[in-house]
């Protein structure tokens, strides 16, 4: 299914806490762009009956059915992309734009 990486973990309880949204599940959500590329949204959110939902490293997160093929394998990062700059970053072999992460 979808994983957290501990590093993304951590940021998501950070975000929550200084958003004053601890308690809240991580809403996931995906969508296919025109060149084929995945579009990822995340927010903080009240669970609804229909969600898919689970836990990855501590977080409560949910995904509405329908996004569930596209974030499925899907690991989402928190690295720093340049010095200074980090970003989640979502890693989904169903993405045409995935590269898997090289070692170093």
């Amino acid at each position: 299914m979808f994983k957290l990486t501990p590093a993304a973990a951590d940021q998501v309880f950070k975000a929550a806490k200084q958003g004053g949204t601890e308690g809240l599940c991580l809403r996931l959500a995906a969508g296919r762009n025109p060149d084929g590329s995945i579009d990822y949204r995340m927010g903080f959110d009240e669970p609804t009956e229909d969600d898919i939902r689970l836990t990855s490293e501590g977080v409560d997160v949910v995904i509405a059915p329908e996004y569930v093929p596209l974030l499925d394998q899907t690991v989402m990062d928190y690295v720093e992309l340049e010095p200074g700059q980090f970003h989640f970053i979502f890693l989904n072999p169903k993405d045409p734009t995935y590269r898997p992460p090289s070692d170093g």
